[in-house]
């Protein structure tokens, strides 16, 4: 924060204008305390309300507790206006309760005085929630401890001026926060866009009008494992570069970040894959499963990734690249069908797998026109993600400037 303020604005300890109140559980042994519930009580389940930035009033809570619960806890039913801040997991979020409220002891809540505007102050937090967050990077627990949250300092301007930069701060923030999602909303017509041209560009094997073949013809298909970590002798100096299954988000894989022994190789089922081989994620969270790249370099890979090295005399493996990327929603479909709960794509289910098969310089033609017909798109993507990067950036410094005084908000407004 700046060392200047404006005539009239103090620097000064939060606790001088607000009172600290944290929650409590009830009792989950006493099925009473959860019975007949009334009282909004906010948790942890609550702060995606608030990880946005956008709302400044707390919603509807998931949990809710009973006045027997409240009353036989220390839990503590806080009036409307109490400024809530995360304390533990995800830390530094804040907003402003509309209604009395209570909340477990994931929280520092905020009581402001008679000289503090509770919407000011949750703008306050905003402005420092990153040095907040910072507090205990790197332990075990991050959490804003106690004596860190009673030594905040806080800017106060006179309670006019609160007024005139909440409304400010109100108008700008939703300005720019409208210009995010138009651009976000531009990145998936962007995506939705690239993923129509691959659609389009790729063959159909399923078609009837077009040859088809099977991956698994004049390829090898095989995956790998992952040597017991507790063996030194297979990780220690080890030179071979050694992949798991978050590379296919890469777009080709150049590096390696972990290694194996020649011993780990020969003793634990690990495939050295040749540069040229096309990589499919076998099982994985989120987009993962179902994903693949190009290997550029001589590597070996973990069980949960398969390797399809294809004869280059028959296909070009850049298109077969293409054909999967295209079948992305069908190698999913094949993968949700084996049953387990989780989903699971397996090196036979890969083999039977259809693909069209054209002659090798068509194939070779499809990749370079996808190759750059999608890098036009991905480019047009990575600006809008620059520029949407660039808006919570001026949001943030925003938020900043107007609560340190470093700018007239009364000639922001005209």
């Amino acid at each position: 924060m700046s060392p200047n303020l404006p005539d009239g604005w103090r620097r000064a300890n939060i606790r001088r204008y607000a009172t600290m109140k944290t929650g409590h559980t009830p009792s989950r042994s006493k099925p009473e305390y959860w019975e007949n519930v009334t009282i909004p009580w906010f948790t942890l389940a609550d702060v995606w309300q608030l990880r946005d930035g956008r709302r400044v009033y707390l919603g509807d809570t998931a949990n809710q507790i009973s006045e027997l619960g409240l009353a036989n806890s220390a839990a503590e039913l806080l009036p409307a206006g109490t400024v809530v801040l995360s304390r533990t997991a995800s830390v530094g979020f804040s907003g402003v309760m509309p209604r009395p409220m209570a909340t477990s002891q994931d929280f520092w809540n905020w009581v402001c005085g008679p000289d503090l505007m509770p919407e000011y102050l949750n703008y306050q937090f905003k402005a420092i929630a990153p040095a907040l967050r910072a507090l205990n990077m790197g332990s075990t627990h991050q959490t804003i401890y106690q004596r860190d949250a009673a030594g905040i300092e806080i800017v106060v301007p006179p309670l006019p001026q609160q007024h005139a930069i909440v409304g400010y701060l109100d108008r700008e923030t939703a300005r720019i926060a409208t210009l995010i999602e138009e651009q976000q909303r531009l990145i998936e017509m962007l995506r939705e866009r690239r993923a129509a041209v691959i659609r389009t560009s790729v063959p159909d094997p399923r078609s009837g009008s077009i040859a088809a073949d099977k991956l698994g013809r004049r390829t090898r298909i095989g995956n790998g494992s992952t040597p017991r970590r507790e063996e030194q002798s297979f990780w220690e100096r080890g030179g071979i570069p050694w992949l798991n299954s978050a590379v296919v988000n890469q777009d080709r894989v150049t590096a390696a970040t972990q290694f194996v022994t020649v011993e780990a190789v020969a003793k634990c089922h690990l495939p050295l894959v040749p540069p040229g081989s096309v990589l499919v994620a076998l099982t994985g969270q989120g987009k993962t499963r179902g994903t693949s790249t190009i290997l550029d370099i001589e590597a070996t890979i973990n069980q949960h990734m398969a390797y399809v090295t294809p004869e280059t005399d028959y296909w070009d493996s850049d298109y077969l690249l293409w054909c999967l990327t295209a079948e992305y929603g069908e190698l999913r479909a094949v993968s949700d069908e084996n049953g387990s709960t989780k989903g699971a794509l397996t090196c036979e289910d890969l083999k039977r797998f259809p693909v069209a098969r054209v002659a090798l310089d068509e194939q070779r033609r499809i990749a370079a026109q996808l190759d750059d017909q999608t890098s036009r798109i991905d480019t047009l993507i990575a600006e809008t993600a620059r520029f949407i990067e660039l808006a919570r950036e001026r949001q943030s410094a925003l938020i900043t400037a107007a609560v340190t005084g470093q700018i007239d908000v009364s000639e922001s407004a005209a």
